[in-house]
């Protein structure tokens, strides 16, 4: 079996049953559009992360970054400068709205609402791209990069927690539903999957994230997690007991993947 069917296959695991989906008051999927703004506003203010150095430094003065995945711009505006243009893909508007209004003055900014790579061909070639935090998304992984590889010049640089984002909650699930759910896949097998997907050498930098991305914020955390787990918001009280008891509500170990590895 190929690395691409191993990841596509552990990603389909973490599939909610059916029956706990259908029941569910609310859609599990997705985040408080304001964290996104607030993880955006925090990297600009704060030190860059291994994944903006290893963009910054393929980056020729005024290029062109791509952001895949770009949230708020947490990956991409701090890059300008040197960055002089930013293109972002999101399937959000909302998101994209916000990262107009942040980079405002910063760089120029190019909006592509889609989903990638189905909006690659809106894209043209680019310096550098950058992907935070998207491939625990993606099921056809090998695809998705290649397409990433496709329009970078000069460096894609991926970013991912080491463990997938959703495993903290393991315990939960099994409180509240009595199920287990999967251990993987993980950045190493992510790293298989670039590496079979481009055919070349890929490099890696482990590090630690400083600040949980809604640990400050209580009452819209358990509701997010309440959420996540298919519970009406009855549930709220004992949702906030067991998160309580969990070491931690997302991973803090995070692995950021390049290629090439040149202009370092």
């Amino acid at each position: 079996m190929t690395a691409a069917a191993r990841w596509g296959e552990a990603l389909a695991a973490w599939a909610i049953p059916d029956a706990i989906l259908a029941a569910a008051p609310e859609s599990p999927w997705g985040f408080p559009s304001g964290v996104f703004v607030e993880v955006a506003r925090a990297a600009l203010d704060g030190p860059p992360t291994p994944t903006h150095r290893r963009a910054a430094a393929a980056l020729p003065p005024g290029g062109v970054v791509l952001d895949v995945g770009s949230g708020a711009g947490a990956a991409s505006l701090p890059l300008a400068p040197p960055a002089g243009r930013i293109v972002a893909v999101d399937q959000d508007a909302e998101m994209l709205r916000a990262l107009a209004d942040l980079g405002a003055g910063r760089a120029d900014i190019e909006l592509v609402e889609g989903r990638w790579p189905d909006a690659a061909d809106r894209v043209g070639p680019v310096d550098v791209v950058v992907c935070a935090n998207v491939a625990y998304n993606v099921a056809d992984l090998g695809g998705f990069v290649a397409a990433l590889a496709a329009v970078a010049r000069h460096r894609v640089v991926l970013e991912l927690s080491a463990r997938h984002p959703q495993e903290p909650l393991g315990p939960l699930w099994r409180h509240f539903w009595g199920i287990a759910r999967p251990e993987g896949p993980t950045a190493d097998d992510a790293l298989a999957v670039v590496r079979e997907a481009i055919g070349a050498p890929v490099s890696t930098e482990r590090w630690e994230r400083s600040r949980s991305f809604m640990g400050d914020r209580r009452p819209e955390t358990v509701a997010w997690v309440r959420r996540r787990l298919c519970l009406p918001a009855e549930a709220d009280v004992e949702v906030a007991e067991q998160l309580d008891r969990l070491a931690e509500l997302a991973p803090s170990a995070m692995v950021t993947l390049w290629w090439p590895d040149q202009a370092e």
